[in-house]
């Protein structure tokens, strides 16, 4: 780790989760239930809508494509954590570190994306309900999505390529359990001015931006069903939403909380459980909030099941 007079990172500490070595087992064999049930269920809902077609609509095309970016938000970081806690060795390598800390920040943003899509058609379904097949064409669809994925891919590419140009010395110590952005940048003895700008710049685009467009898009959509007569369709447009809002509310309440909105106050143990809570929960509860509270997805499972669609 020494190369000439100069002290070089090649490789990184993952401090990882405050757990006492006792309860090591436990929580492994917790963290490896929560990110298989993270797979399966979200697997389970790309198959039901590739297989059912009462579920080929706009909304559930952009559910699947959230399902496989939850797949890929949690793998990025979970088997990672589940390999060190098994071996007891927290170290990754650099090149490591900075391709880890790139897929998290793409699939983060395309859940971000993909949130605020979700939520455009869901006003467009409530508001223009007369015009929202001509308007959520499947050319719209599909070029929303390509373009989420084009925008997180130069995301992603520009914070890295930022945080490749800085110098890393001595201290190599992440106290995470995956190499977040902020605590690479704490540990680096280059200046650091221009990354941190465009985090607080990107931030703004790719976090408060989309998050704002979702409350006006309920907003809007919380006009339009005071003018709704109608209990059973009320019922089911709170039902609907009521998902999608969950969904956000867990996502951004803790991204904000822990990366826009930092606390001088804020523990270790306690950003840490943040971060838990959107890289981890959030994956794992995406497909129990979309099936069990939605009709579609709850019928449409039913009748794969008993046509043994998924065993063909």
């Amino acid at each position: 780790m020494i190369m000439s007079n100069k002290t070089s990172i090649t490789q990184f500490l993952l401090l990882g989760l405050p757990i006492s070595p006792e309860y090591q087992n436990l929580f492994y064999a917790l963290f490896l239930a929560m990110y298989l049930t993270t797979v399966l269920g979200n697997i389970t809902i790309i198959i039901l809508i590739l297989l059912e077609s009462h579920l080929h609509m706009p909304m559930y095309f952009f559910l699947s494509n959230l399902s496989f970016s939850d797949i890929c938000f949690s793998s990025v970081t979970m088997p990672k954590l589940l390999q060190n806690m098994l071996s007891k060795d927290p170290s990754i390598s650099y090149a490591s570190c900075l391709t880890q800390m790139y897929f998290l920040m793409f699939f983060g943003d395309l859940e971000s994306f993909l949130l605020v899509v979700m939520a455009y058609d869901r006003y467009v379904a409530i508001c223009f309900p007369l015009h929202y097949t001509s308007i959520m064409s499947p050319r719209l669809c599909l070029c929303q999505v390509v373009l989420s994925w084009v925008l997180t891919t130069f995301h992603a590419m520009l914070h890295t390529l930022l945080m490749a140009r800085l110098s890393f010395c001595e201290d190599n110590v992440i106290p995470q359990f995956f190499c977040d952005i902020s605590a690479l940048l704490k540990l680096a003895c280059s200046d650091v001015y221009i990354n941190e700008l465009m985090i607080l710049f990107e931030g703004g685009l790719n976090i408060v931006i989309p998050f704002l467009l979702i409350i006006v898009s309920y907003v809007q959509i919380v006009c339009s069903i005071q003018k709704i007569s109608s209990t059973r369709a009320i019922h089911k447009i709170f039902s609907t939403c009521g998902s999608h809002m969950s969904v956000v509310s867990l996502f951004y309440g803790t991204i904000i909380g822990l990366y826009l909105c930092p606390s001088t106050n804020n523990s270790t143990a306690k950003e840490t459980a943040m971060a838990m809570m959107y890289t981890v929960v959030t994956p794992m509860l995406n497909p129990f909030i979309y099936s069990l509270r939605n009709r579609d997805m709850k019928e449409a499972l039913l009748r794969v099941l008993s046509k043994n669609k998924i065993f063909l």
